[in-house]
């Protein structure tokens, strides 16, 4: 008679499948990791000048190379913080006829905030098309009441990269353009954002210090280039025409350009701007910049700058001031090697030190939303706006040595001998410097 043998299951069967997948998980991660990698790679070109020469020799070069143009017959005017910013494009919108555009990383919350959606709804209301473009983390405090008085009167209102699947890869990726473009014929341009902290005079902690210009003149058109090209992103619809590109005759007798840039994997346009103008100087370098994280290539330019002669003088907000202490505390981790290279540096200690300014050789100045960090130049999309002319290099000139009045100067001595803790702070928040 036959036998029938029961054979106890096997365990095999019970850990294949989450070994197969425990394996397939830990390839996959190694994969994701390569492409992080590889991607990573490409920001770790090292960047220098071949056969560097003076700001006017070099120009045609800085002009070129950050795929703007040269434009004559402008009339610029600097402003300064929110008393000289937000009068006159107040008033620009009041005045609009066809078109006002917005593109800006910040809209918190203030006065200020209810002003602007008041002006642009009154204006949509009135037949002129508004379009108002914000980043999703920067402007994730538009209060809702405010989108919809402006969206209930025609304006049209979006976000860039809102948090959605389809944008998870592109998250990382913020527009910190601050630009306004009214009729296509007048711009501004800096690092204000739309918040009750620009307001004011800078006179105290709660009100930042900031530099903007009005633009007038054949530059508009680059601005509104760089508007359209996230306009277009985010909704496929394409601007064009008499209306928003019109033809633009001298205004004035400044000469501008316009680099912006968004990341593409390649060097940015703004990268490039800034390090051919450090190159490019022959007796002075003032910049003012909130979050100064140079990479090693900008920190080599900077001291080479110092060698043949340049005086270089930058200025940062202090670590008390600040609106985001760990980029301060990044900053000092790299101010040895500045201050031994004979780079001066002071730390503005009334507010938040915004503007983002570069002045050199007292010819040529360069304003926008840029900082001097990895994010501005490898993450984000940013504008700057390069103007070359004599009498805006002397106000922002004056400014400076105005700020310099209420800031204090670090030496390398008192760096070097900060505490263990400071130290170990600078250190760690080093770290995650390409990140913040």
């Amino acid at each position: 008679m036959w036998k029938i043998e029961k054979h106890k299951p096997s365990g095999t069967h019970f850990v294949r499948i989450p070994l197969i997948a425990a394996v397939s998980l830990v390839g996959i991660v190694i994969g994701l990791t390569i492409m992080l990698w590889s991607a990573e790679r490409g920001r770790d070109t090292h960047l220098q000048v071949k056969q560097p020469a003076d700001f006017a020799a070099l120009l045609p070069s800085i002009v070129g190379l950050t795929q703007a143009s040269l434009d004559p017959g402008n009339q610029v005017r600097v402003l300064q913080n929110g008393d000289g910013l937000f009068p006159p494009l107040l008033e620009d919108i009041a005045n609009a006829r066809e078109s006002i555009h917005i593109e800006s990383y910040i809209w918190w919350k203030g006065p200020i905030c209810d002003q602007i959606a008041n002006a642009l709804a009154r204006k949509a209301r009135q037949g002129v098309e508004v379009r108002l473009l914000v980043d999703a983390s920067g402007g994730r405090r538009l209060e809702r009441r405010l989108k919809k008085m402006m969206t209930d009167a025609g304006a049209q209102v979006r976000v860039f990269h809102p948090v959605r699947i389809s944008n998870l890869g592109r998250l990382n990726n913020r527009d910190h353009r601050k630009i306004v473009i009214v009729d296509g014929r007048i711009g501004y341009i800096g690092g204000f954002g739309l918040a009750k902290e620009w307001m004011g005079h800078a006179q105290d902690r709660e009100h930042w210090r900031d530099t903007s210009l009005r633009v007038v003149g054949p530059v508009v058109n680059r601005l509104q280039s760089a508007f359209c090209e996230n306009w277009i992103e985010e909704t496929g619809e394409i601007p064009a025409g008499q209306r928003y590109f019109p033809h633009l005759g001298p205004a004035g007798s400044m000469q501008a350009h316009v680099a912006y840039t968004s990341p593409t994997g390649s060097v940015s346009s703004v990268q490039v701007l800034y390090y051919l103008a450090i190159s490019a100087a022959r007796r002075e370098i003032l910049i003012q910049n909130p979050y100064m994280l140079p990479a090693s290539d900008a920190i080599q330019a900077l001291s080479e700058a110092v060698r043949r002669g340049v005086d270089v003088k930058v200025m940062v907000p202090a670590t008390s001031a600040t609106d985001s202490p760990i980029v301060q505390h990044a900053s000092h981790h790299l101010f040895g090697r500045l201050l031994q290279a004979g780079v001066k540096i002071w730390e503005y200690d009334p507010t938040l030190l915004h503007q983002k300014v570069i002045i050199v050789d007292g010819i040529w100045s360069c304003v926008g939303s840029t900082n001097f960090d990895t994010r501005s130049l490898q993450l984000n999309d940013e504008i700057s706006m390069g103007v070359l002319d004599r009498s805006i290099a002397t106000q922002l000139r004056a400014a400076f040595a105005n700020d310099l009045r209420t800031a204090r100067q670090q030496r390398y001595a008192e760096w070097k001998h900060r505490s263990l803790w400071h130290k170990l702070i600078d250190q760690l928040a080093y770290l995650g410097s390409s990140q913040l």
